[in-house]
């Protein structure tokens, strides 16, 4: 059984990297506070989120392992069935789980 130590260099990190965190989410509120994007930046701006979607996911689905993709595969299923992200993320995950125990 291995047991985990909080010890301070590891609180220090963590800390550390919430203040990050809040700091590029408060950040980009406040610069849109300051600045009007044109309706061309919102427009760019509205591809983000998918385009990140996406560097997450391709390169975790091309190295070809089995669980991955059936993860993948029951997700996209279960999102065109029921419309619902949330179902669709824990019926995903399960399904990976489920095939990588099973090869």
């Amino acid at each position: 059984m291995t047991v985990w130590h909080l010890d301070a260099a590891n609180l220090l990190a963590i800390l550390g990297m919430a203040l990050a965190t809040f700091a590029c989410r408060a950040g980009g509120y406040w610069l849109f506070r300051l600045i009007r994007p044109t309706p061309w930046l919102r427009a760019v701006l509205g591809y983000l989120p998918g385009a990140l979607f996406v560097s997450f996911v391709v390169p975790t689905l091309a190295d070809g392992r089995p669980s991955r993709l059936v993860g993948a595969a029951v997700t996209v299923a279960i999102m065109v069935a029921s419309g619902s992200l949330v179902a669709a993320i824990l019926g995903g995950t399960a399904a990976a789980w489920v095939a990588w125990a099973s090869f």
